[in-house]
């Protein structure tokens, strides 16, 4: 599993589900909408963490700097 998430797409994904925990905790989103955007936030944190989203490899994509060999 290589990385293809560079450090702006991790840091994006993490101030989002943030937001949305603040969002949830302070009540401003319940019910449905919640448990969805709590998954959606939660898929987002841990694709940060790894620094792999499985969307971009299934489409051939990275956010990830190519290091070119010299």
């Amino acid at each position: 599993m290589n990385a293809n998430m560079g450090s702006l797409d991790r840091g994006v994904r993490i101030a989002v589900a943030i937001v949305v925990a603040v969002l949830i905790g302070m009540g401003a989103v319940s019910g449905t909408w919640a448990w969805v955007l709590g998954i959606v936030a939660l898929v987002f944190l841990l694709t940060s963490l790894i620094s792999f989203c499985p969307l971009y490899a299934l489409f051939g994509l990275s956010t990830c700097r190519v290091k070119q060999s010299e």
